[in-house]
């Protein structure tokens, strides 16, 4: 509903766009919240989704550090103070609560909290968002890459140190790798944000 008081903005790429209508009707079978959703498409995901340089991890494409410039944005999205703003795009999204109070809560599903430096982040800065919702799925850190492999203790630690500091919080566990049923997992991320449980 593009009228509607709650606001979802949601970056995305190619690989989700083809799920996005199921997301939506995913969404409306756990809230009855009404919501419009903004997709936002992201053509470079390394490089506008990062929040620092970091060398690359698979491949050979480094990260970049574009999340300051897609922040600013998103942004523009938001600038109607009469209506909550939720925002969801795994590291990105928990990144941006730390830069801004505009979103009322994050929505963080399969978020690369592997990334160098970023626990340490999280534990250095305050966060602005008062609710946010992890989620990983449980094959996610069975990998063989030795930075990848860690995104499990890294979110049990962000989680952990979120909780410790007031913050409303849930780490959900899905079957599956990172790439398994997206738009169920983003539904789930998106509709607990919204009821603020």
């Amino acid at each position: 509903n593009p009228d509607a008081d709650t606001v979802l903005i949601q970056l995305t790429g190619d690989h989700e766009l083809s799920v996005l209508k199921n997301e939506v009707e995913e969404i409306r079978k756990r809230t009855s919240t009404d919501f419009r959703l903004i997709a936002a498409k992201v053509d470079d995901w390394n490089y506008e989704l990062s929040p620092w340089k970091a060398p690359a991890v698979f491949g050979n494409e480094d990260f970049g550090d574009g999340a300051v410039r897609t922040l600013e944005q998103i942004l523009t999205l938001c600038t109607d103070k009469s209506r909550t703003y939720y925002s969801l795009a795994g590291l990105f999204s928990l990144w941006a609560a730390y830069q801004t109070d505009v979103f009322s809560g994050i929505a963080a599903a399969s978020p690369s909290v592997w990334f160098p430096g970023f626990i340490e982040y999280m534990k250095e800065h305050e966060i602005k968002s008062e609710t946010v919702y992890l989620s990983l799925g449980d094959r996610e850190e069975k990998t063989r890459n030795s930075v990848m492999s860690q995104v499990g203790n890294c979110i049990r630690m962000g989680y952990g140190w979120l909780i410790e500091h007031g913050i409303n919080c849930n780490l959900e566990w899905n079957q599956g790798n990172h790439f398994r049923e997206p738009d169920i997992r983003i539904a789930k991320a998106f509709a607990w944000v919204m009821e603020g449980k």
